[in-house]
């Protein structure tokens, strides 16, 4: 019987995580996508230049924030989640894994 009920929540919570698994990777996908766009559009201007150098900066914080689950709060790594809110509308939606994971992706 208890094993029955294990199997039973088992196979609810299965495709749960599968459809936030996809979540995720299509909210990272959109994300990269935009800061692809935005520094390809941007980048002669002094400001990009200098607002992709601290996104770039901050990929180690990003591995550490990721390999964390969220536990490592580097501070270039919340002065590149600032920098890209500001600037890209797609990421204010966006959630802080979804970010650090995004910033590794580039």
């Amino acid at each position: 019987m208890r094993l029955a009920v294990v199997l039973l929540a088992l196979s609810t919570l299965i495709p749960l995580a599968n459809i936030q698994a996809q979540t995720l990777v299509a909210t990272s996908n959109i994300i990269v996508r935009a800061l692809d766009r935005s520094f390809d559009f941007t980048s002669d201007t002094t400001t990009s230049v200098r607002d992709m150098k601290v996104v770039r900066a901050a990929r180690d914080d990003a591995a550490s924030f990721v390999a964390s689950q969220g536990e490592f709060r580097g501070v270039q790594l919340e002065a590149a989640f600032a920098t890209l809110r500001e600037r890209l509308p797609e990421a204010r939606q966006a959630d802080d894994q979804v970010l650090a994971e995004a910033i590794l992706a580039l």
